[in-house]
Parts: structure tokens; sequence; C-alpha cells
């Protein structure tokens, strides 16, 4: 007993470990906010998009910063941001406008963002490995910057996504009603995009550019089965990302796994779970006079 308090005084007081669990814990309670309206949508992928365009925002972000003689990779997650938010505003023009279907605008991202990260971070002097933590995250790697970047980019999408969350509700669950009503769909439907770009690139360090939509939307998946409101759903779905995102580094630091990895491993055995027992415990609830 006294080597496992030990253990576990030696994580807590690792800087490392403390950087990283706040950084876990911030996206893990900021991703399912918008992955909430992201499934209410329909367009549970959107995340996967924006994660690729940002692999190319990563790139341009080494190649610009070669070019300013800066240390490799300093100008990667403002790149990121950047084209993230670019990418997500104009998948959401397209499918607004319908010249394009959503589905092919997304795949149209994904094999654009890809292409473009590898053909950029070349032209920056690295190679693919550079983009490897970007894609698959990289706790071991989050300094005293990124905590402050992503303390301020959760807070908005905090902020945000719970101040309009009745607006956005009203957009996400019926545009033309929402239209009629009087409110500004199209400017409400920017602001989800860019909050979505904004969940992409903060929880890039924690589980990758190629599995952060599972962190959106594994959540919400779950609370939706147990809850039927849009608050419970969301407010749920937030303590479970929260919970997974903890719970999962925790596990990689005593095992040795790869932290992204295992906290989208973690949603999904969850949702597996629950999905098997709800069946059980709606016939009991039957059952019971």
């Amino acid at each position: 007993m006294t080597q496992f308090f030990d253990y576990w005084a030696t994580m807590l007081a690792d800087p490392l470990m403390q950087r990283a669990l706040l950084v876990a814990a911030l996206v893990g309670a900021a991703a399912p906010i918008v992955g909430t309206y992201l499934v209410q949508r329909r367009l549970a992928l959107l995340g996967d998009g924006i994660g690729h365009v940002a692999l190319t925002g990563v790139a341009l972000g080494w190649l610009i910063g070669a070019g300013m003689g800066l240390t490799p990779g300093a100008l990667a997650v403002p790149g990121a941001i950047a084209a993230a938010v670019l990418g997500a505003i104009a998948i959401e023009l397209v499918r607004a406008t319908g010249r394009t279907s959503g589905d092919l605008a997304l795949a149209i991202m994904f094999y654009g963002g890809i292409a473009g990260g590898a053909v950029l971070i070349k032209l920056a002097g690295g190679t693919s490995a550079n983009l490897v933590a970007y894609l698959f995250g990289s706790l071991a790697t989050v300094s005293s910057s990124d905590v402050v970047i992503t303390l301020a980019l959760c807070g908005v999408i905090l902020a945000v996504g719970l101040g309009l969350r009745w607006a956005l509700l009203a957009v996400t669950t019926d545009t033309p009603a929402a239209k009629a009503a009087g409110l500004p769909t199209r400017a409400y439907s920017i602001i989800l995009a860019t909050l979505a770009a904004l969940s992409v690139t903060t929880a890039m360090r924690v589980v990758g550019l190629l599995l952060v939509s599972a962190l959106m939307i594994v959540p919400v998946a779950v609370a939706q089965l147990g809850t039927r409101s849009f608050s419970r759903t969301m407010a749920l779905a937030t303590a479970l990302g929260v919970g997974v995102a903890l719970a999962g580094l925790i596990m990689s630091y005593w095992y040795d796994l790869p932290p992204g990895a295992t906290i989208v491993v973690l949603a999904i055995v969850l949702y597996a779970l629950v999905a098997a027992l709800r069946p059980l415990v709606l016939r009991r609830k039957v059952a019971q006079p």
C-alpha cells in the first residue's frame, strides 16, 4: 500500500505530469461541448476533416518558423489554429451554399490536409516523422506555454459554447426555423465551425489530430445512451470527457502506453459497456411494478 501511495506521489510531483493532467482535464471538458452540437447536426466527422487541415497548418508553421530562423516547431501550434479555423469556415460555407455536399467537402479536406502537410514539412527541412507527435498526440512535449494556450482556447470554447448554447442548439436542430425566428444562422454556423476548429487544435497535444474527433464525439454518444435532454447530454458528456482523459493519461503513465490512443480506447470501451448494459437496465425498469 505504501508503494502505491509513493507511486501516486511521484507522479503528481512530476512537473510534466502536472501540466499534462491539467491540459487533459481542460481538453476533456471542452471537446465534448462542441461535440454535442456536431452530433446534433449530424457532423460527427467534421473534427476529422479539420484535424487534417490543421496538419497542413502545423507544417506551414514549421516552414514559416524556419524562414524566420526560429526553433523548429515554434509556430506549429499557431499555424494549426489558423489553418483549422480557416478550414472549418470553408467547410461550413461550402456546405451552406450547397454547391458541394458536406461529405465531399470533408473528403477534400481529408486528403488535401495530409498531402499539404507532407509537402510543406519537407519544404521546411523536416520529415514526416516531425508530424507524428501532432498526429497521435505527445503530452511529453507539453510546455508551460502550451498550457497557457490550452487554457485560453478552452476558456473561449466553454464561454461561447455554454453562453450561446440555446442559439447554437436552435441553429443545429432546425436551421430554417431558426432563420425564420430572426436568428443570424450563417453567423452562428460559422461560430460553431470556429469552436470545432479550436477544439481540434486544443486536443491536438492530448489525443492527436487523427484521433481528436473521438474525444469530441464518443463521450457524447455515451451520454446519449443515458439522457434525453440536450443540457443533460452536454453535462454528462463533459464529465465523461474529463474522466476518460485523466484515466487514460494516468494509465499511460503507469503502463508506458501512448496517451492519446489509451484515452480513445477507454472512451470506446466505456461506450461498449454502457450500450451492452442499457437494455438490461431498461428491461428492469419496465419489469418493476
